[in-house]
């Protein structure tokens, strides 16, 4: 099965939007901000299925967040992201530094 970042964004949105959006942006935000602590163990003791699962749970609460916030995320990711690095402008990234 593939999934495309708009089709996983719409299917979270089918799936828990009235659960979201009574909870809001702010308690949204620190579930996924515990998802990545669980990230952050998976990634220093898991198993690869471990991180697997807690890379997907990260996602799944950052595409919860933008629905809330109303953000398409493919959208968002073609605008910053789809001509290149938004530093340097090249595919292979130049920068010296974060941009």
């Amino acid at each position: 099965m593939s999934i495309s970042l708009q089709d996983f964004q719409r299917r979270i949105d089918r799936m828990y939007s009235d659960k979201d959006r009574e909870r809001g942006s702010a308690a949204t935000f620190l579930w996924l901000s515990e998802e990545v602590g669980e990230l952050a163990g998976a990634l220093r003791e898991g198993t690869h299925d471990e991180k697997a699962g807690e890379f997907a749970d990260v996602l799944a609460w950052l595409v919860t967040l933008a629905n809330i916030e109303g953000v398409d995320l493919t959208r968002a990711v073609e605008a910053k992201y789809g001509r290149g690095c938004p530093g340097c402008g090249l595919e292979i990234c130049v920068c010296n530094e974060k941009p």
